[in-house]
């Protein structure tokens, strides 16, 4: 799985490639008999996601929700890339997709300090982005932020459980795993060593691909602390831990579904259908969701429907 946060490069000549390159092809399908009112027959809808495991299960989530109510609905999610998946949307490619307050916030507005509080911050991003004319719906409890893991036996031995402790480690303990784009980033590894004090020679640092770095963490030796994301299925089920931000350096990444306010003004009720599945979706639901993908095997769209029916969004 590609990374969740943004590269800062937008190749716009890439949107209509990623939209080629969509998972399940541009496939198209409309709701049957779904028990729930169908206030949004005859409405069509393309719903659209990023390149990775979370963003395409609240993609395909969204378009059970839309079916159940009536709407004919165009499959556009797994575009390659945050930015393209944005312009997307402003060029009026898609008409919907989950985005999370952090990279709205900092990638698109251009803020440089994040908020700490997360009502405050999505407060901030919907506020701003309606200049834009792009409209945000209730954001979900579930914050997928950067996180660093350890194998609980190493968090024993060294006596950590929050990133605060590691100031106290010999340097030799100090040992990372971490992406290229976080390797350089204000909110990645630069920002964290200076708010938390920390000394680390570039030795001991290795940078590994997003999934290279979970197996890698888990299996121990070459790193103590790997990059993560607070959400990723990997985490539960490599058994790792993850220590606490206590100083909350890293930015707060609540996922809300966007789209024109264009488009909210005249199906007013997609957000009534939408709020509730938002409500639903906290760090607990959505690692377990992401799991079943990249630790089970399981397929997205097979995911997100089940999980819409156990919820009583859909019939």
């Amino acid at each position: 799985m590609l990374p969740r946060k943004p590269v800062l490069v937008a190749v716009a000549s890439t949107v209509g490639l990623g939209l080629a390159a969509c998972g399940g092809a541009s496939s198209t399908t409309s709701a049957g008999s779904s028990g729930l009112d169908t206030s949004l027959k005859g409405a069509t809808f393309t719903v659209s996601s990023k390149d990775f495991t979370e963003s395409i299960l609240l993609g395909k989530i969204t378009e059970a929700v839309l079916e159940a109510h009536g709407a004919t609905v165009t499959d556009k999610t797994n575009i390659k890339g945050s930015v393209n998946t944005r312009e997307a949307l402003t060029s009026g490619q898609v008409d919907m997709y989950w985005e999370y307050t952090g990279t709205a916030w900092i990638t698109y507005l251009k803020n440089t300090k994040p908020l700490a509080d997360p009502a405050a911050q999505f407060t901030a991003v919907k506020a701003a982005d309606a200049k834009n004319g792009i409209a945000w719906l209730p954001m979900a409890p579930m914050n997928d932020t950067y996180a660093f893991a350890t194998r609980p036996d190493i968090a024993s031995k060294l006596n950590v459980t929050k990133l605060s402790d590691l100031s106290k480690l010999p340097v030799g303990d100090l040992t990372f795993c971490i992406e290229s784009e976080f390797s350089t980033r204000d909110d990645g590894f630069p920002g964290v060593v200076k708010a938390y004090g920390l000394n680390i020679p570039k030795s001991n640092v290795k940078m590994l691909d997003t999934g290279v770095i979970y197996k890698t963490t888990a299996q121990g030796g070459t790193c103590n602390f790997g990059e993560v994301f607070a959400t990723d299925g990997r985490i539960s089920a490599l058994k790792l831990k993850v220590l606490d931000d206590d100083k909350r350096f890293f930015p707060n990444y609540n996922a809300a579904l966007t789209m024109k306010q264009t488009m909210l003004n005249k199906y007013p009720k997609i957000a009534d259908y939408m709020a509730p599945v938002a409500a639903k979706l906290d760090n607990a639901t959505m690692t377990d969701l992401n799991a079943k993908v990249d630790a089970q095997g399981m397929d997205p769209g097979d995911v997100a429907t089940a999980w819409a029916k156990s919820q009583g969004f859909i019939k």
